[in-house]
């Protein structure tokens, strides 16, 4: 299920020099791409479904990096639903839901 272009996220997601938009539509039109290739005939079990969100939050943490909180000064990584807040993209299994036969 995994291929080399999605398991090299972690070069690429790392260089300074890329914007985080570009990564996100990076994200979006590689990796999401090859993950719900021939979706449409996956069934799709509640752990790989949870594989899946796992897998898409490590690379949205990546991405998106941490945030300083200026009440406690430290700094901390994003929740899930902060991320999606910047995001605005359907998950990985939404794409694979919607595309079913």
């Amino acid at each position: 299920m995994l291929t080399k272009h999605t398991l090299c996220y972690k070069k690429n997601f790392r260089n300074k020099n890329i914007s985080k938009k570009l990564k996100l539509r990076l994200k979006n039109t590689i990796i999401d791409k090859t993950l719900t290739d021939a979706s449409e005939t996956w069934i799709l079990t509640k752990r790989d479904r949870k594989q899946i969100n796992i897998f898409e939050m490590k690379v949205y943490r990546r991405i998106l990096g941490p945030v300083c909180d200026n009440e406690k000064e430290i700094w901390r990584i994003l929740t899930n639903k902060e991320i999606y807040a910047v995001v605005k993209y359907p998950t990985v299994t939404e794409t694979v839901r919607l595309n079913r036969l």
